[in-house]
């Protein structure tokens, strides 16, 4: 078996696996078929891929288009081995995105893949990142952001867009009071996007646009905040604080508050005492 597959996150419609192919130039293909819509960013390696659509190399920033049935091999004539974030996505789970994307009108990708583009170079890095810290919670956002960037790529459209209209700014207005009431328990953009009679795209991208980050963002840094407040004003434990707030795991508290704060919650709260 030269390719091992790592379950990362999963929800209704969707799920993202980390794929690790170690097969070389010796290997011979073998044809697989596309359960599902599949958008694959390779993280690493380089190799053959061929479908109905076409046959492309595909490096690091490329990204792997699947459509549902269809039959592809990968080879490795050019080196061995390859990493990708693999999202895969129900066919009615894409016709939502495809439908919410201004421009697209077809569901399905023409092309075997999108070469590296610069624009979706931040989106990827963000993927990334979170494979390699287990931050499973981010990967419902990311999928729906990477396959409708791959979506409106494809059409040529990724520079179109809309206003958010009064209703969709109450829609996101409700989310943020929602988050801020239960932001210590677990929330999905599944849940929120329900909440509000939306997909779970439309929500994600007119959250976004309208608060200026996305809601897994906005529930990070409500916790984070909150966190702070209570290392400053109490003796609590620094862990039970993390809890408290809505954090499972101490050392990704730690990781995430480093970050927005720039200091461990140790240092921080260790200030209110010097100034």
């Amino acid at each position: 078996m030269t390719t091992s597959e790592q379950n990362l996150a999963s929800g209704q419609g969707w799920h993202v696996h980390d794929v690790v192919c170690t097969a070389g130039a010796g290997d011979s293909p073998f044809e697989e078929e596309h359960r599902t819509f599949c958008v694959a960013a390779v993280t690493q390696g380089t190799f053959r891929y061929r479908t109905r659509q076409g046959m492309a190399m595909l490096a690091p920033g490329a990204i792997l288009l699947g459509n549902p049935g269809a039959c592809y091999e990968c080879g490795h004539e050019h080196g061995a081995g390859d990493r990708c974030l693999s999202f895969h996505f129900a066919p009615a789970y894409m016709e939502a995105i495809v439908a919410e994307v201004p421009g697209a009108r077809r569901l399905g990708f023409g092309t075997p893949r999108l070469p590296p583009f610069p624009a979706l170079a931040p989106l990827l890095a963000e993927a990334e990142a979170a494979r390699e810290t287990a931050d499973s919670d981010a990967f419902e956002e990311l999928g729906l952001r990477i396959a409708a960037a791959a979506v409106a790529v494809a059409a040529g459209t990724a520079n179109v867009g809309r206003a958010p209209s009064r209703r969709d700014q109450k829609r996101v207005a409700e989310a943020v009071r929602r988050i801020e009431l239960d932001a210590d328990q677990p929330i999905s953009l599944a849940e929120l996007a329900g909440e509000t009679a939306t997909s779970p795209y439309h929500f994600l991208r007119t959250f976004r646009h309208v608060a200026g980050m996305t809601p897994y963002q906005f529930l990070l840094k409500t916790r984070l905040h909150r966190a702070a407040v209570r290392l400053r004003t109490s003796d609590e434990a620094i862990s039970a604080i993390a809890f408290e707030v809505g954090f499972n795991d101490l050392s990704t508290f730690n990781r995430r508050f480093r970050r927005e704060m720039g200091q461990a919650p140790g240092a921080y709260r260790a200030r209110r005492r010097i100034v």
